[in-house]
C-alpha cells in the first residue's frame, strides 16, 4: 500500500509553494513525483496549430517530488505522516498521527 493516492489532499512542506494545499491528480511512480492541482504551475508558449488556432500561453501543473508533499490529516487539517494499519480481517488502511483513516476523495 502506498503513502499517497490520486485524490488525496496534500500540503507542500518545502519549495516555492510551501504551505499550499491541493489534490493529487496524477502519480508518476517511476520518477517518484506527483502532480498536484494548483501547485508548481508553469507557463508554456504554444504555437498556433490545427487544434489550437489561437496559440498563446498555456498554464499547467508540473510534477513535484513526492517527498515534498504530505497528506493532510482529516481531523486536524495539518500535514501528517502515514502508517499502514491492518484490521482483524486483514484489510489495510492508511492512518494519520491522530488515528483517523486517510481516504482519497
Amino acid at each position: 500500500m502506498k503513502r499517497l493516492k490520486v485524490g488525496d489532499l496534500v500540503q507542500v512542506v518545502s519549495g516555492k509553494d510551501r504551505g499550499k494545499q491541493g489534490k493529487v491528480t496524477k502519480i508518476l511512480e517511476e520518477e517518484t513525483r506527483v502532480v498536484v492541482e494548483g501547485i508548481n504551475t508553469v507557463t508554456r508558449n504554444q504555437r498556433p496549430n490545427a487544434r489550437n488556432q489561437q496559440g498563446g500561453q498555456i498554464k499547467k501543473d508540473a510534477p513535484i517530488h513526492a517527498s515534498k508533499v504530505m497528506p493532510v490529516d482529516p481531523t486536524t487539517g495539518k500535514p501528517t505522516r502515514v502508517r499502514i494499519q491492518t484490521d482483524d480481517e486483514g484489510k489495510k488502511t492508511r492512518v494519520g498521527k491522530s488515528g483517523a483513516a486517510i481516504t482519497a476523495s
